[in-house]
């Protein structure tokens, strides 16, 4: 039997390797980062605790919601993203938890960085994930997506992977 020792690099290294699927537009392998049961939510600006059966998510998908969200923004009819937005994201303050149970807990702010059509728009907020060792890989078992926003005004749509 092979033990796995994870280390908090290894988590930082995970997050790493997200972001840099999410710029450089390699969506079909974003969804495979995420367990069978992998969730990723966005709640409504201003109520980072809402329920999801109560409230409006900005986006509540599961892994084949996932799937379809990345292969809808790679065609062409996804005018909104034809051609694609030149984003950066960048995750700071990163807290890892529970390094040494089944489920570990990683909290990190972030800002993204979008420039399309010569505007640019910056996104900010908190990520907290809960990653989970499946097959020795590291996998999102949930991502949590809290926006630090007022309002989507000026962005006015969220159309890329937050």
């Amino acid at each position: 039997m092979t033990v796995t020792t994870l280390t908090r690099q290894d988590v930082v290294d995970f997050l790493y390797t997200e972001a840099k699927i999410l710029d450089e537009w390699r969506l079909m392998e974003w969804p495979a980062l995420f367990t069978d049961d992998g969730t990723y939510t966005v709640p409504p600006l201003g109520d980072p605790e809402a329920d999801p059966t109560k409230s409006l998510f900005i986006s509540h998908d599961n892994r084949a919601r996932l799937q379809e969200r990345a292969e809808r923004l790679l065609k062409k009819e996804a005018h909104v993203e034809y051609p694609h937005s030149t984003t950066v994201h960048n995750y700071n303050n990163i807290l890892v938890s529970n390094l040494d149970s089944d489920v570990i807990t990683v909290e990190c702010n972030f800002t993204i960085h979008r420039t399309k059509r010569e505007v640019m728009d910056t996104f900010i907020g908190k990520h907290t994930y809960e990653l989970v060792l499946q097959n020795g890989e590291l996998k999102i078992k949930s991502k949590k997506v809290v926006l630090h926003l007022d309002s989507l005004r000026p962005h006015g749509k969220i159309s890329l992977i937050l």
